[in-house]
């Protein structure tokens, strides 16, 4: 029975499950992702927590004790500088596990172990929550434009719908245009109808075969 004993054996001694995890977790903060076996990447995953949790404590003796675990200062330094900023907004799960398949030869399955970044998958849900939000209706204030829309006039204030009101508003401006526009006409065909009758008046002495008067006063 495996009583009281936490993690893996993976069939090495303890020395050399320490310095294959040293190894591994030093890969992982260098390169960001490595790729290794199923169990060992579940168990690197407890290895790569700790130290994580190690640099957002961020004092000296969090150093140290980091430095006791990973092999190159480099890294170490790396790490403590950009613990604080990247996982931030969390408090576990610093790393994720990508299951590939089996390996060709002995058929192991294998996985990809990375570091996450949780500030940008953060960012993403906001922005797809705000969305979601914008593009659905509020469910009272359809229910309100609807029972306002059948029952016309408001209760209340007695005031129309706005719709109707515009083109009660519409109806008077365009009898006005059609009024005015009228008039124009109308005062174009007076004038004319002046201008014959003037015409006519000095047309009838000819028509009348008289002729022009004699003039007395040379005589």
């Amino acid at each position: 029975m495996r009583h009281r004993k936490s993690g893996l054996k993976l069939n090495r001694t303890a020395s050399h499950r320490d310095a294959m995890f040293r190894n591994m977790v030093t890969s992982l903060f260098k390169h960001q992702r490595i790729q290794t076996t199923d169990a060992k990447a579940k168990e690197l995953r407890r290895w790569a927590d700790h130290l994580v949790t190690l640099a957002k404590r961020g004092d000296l003796h969090a150093r140290r004790q980091a430095m006791a675990i990973v092999r190159e200062k480099k890294v170490v330094h790396k790490l403590f500088e950009e613990a604080q900023s990247r996982f931030k907004a969390i408090s576990g799960g610093y790393t994720r596990v990508v299951k590939l398949g089996r390996r060709a030869g002995d058929a192991a399955p294998i996985s990809v172990i990375e570091l996450v970044t949780p500030s940008a998958d953060v960012d993403e849900t906001k922005k797809k929550t705000v969305k979601a939000k914008a593009t659905v209706p509020d469910k009272k204030a359809v229910e309100e434009k609807a029972a306002a829309d059948e029952k016309g006039p408001d209760a209340a204030t007695g005031a129309m719908p706005v719709e109707k009101e515009a083109r009660k508003a519409a109806e008077p401006e365009e009898k006005i245009e059609e009024q005015t526009g009228d008039q124009p006409a109308a005062e174009a065909a007076a004038p004319e109808t002046e201008t014959n009758a003037g015409d006519d008046k000095k047309e009838t002495p000819e028509k009348s075969g008289e002729g022009p008067l004699p003039d007395t006063e040379k005589k």
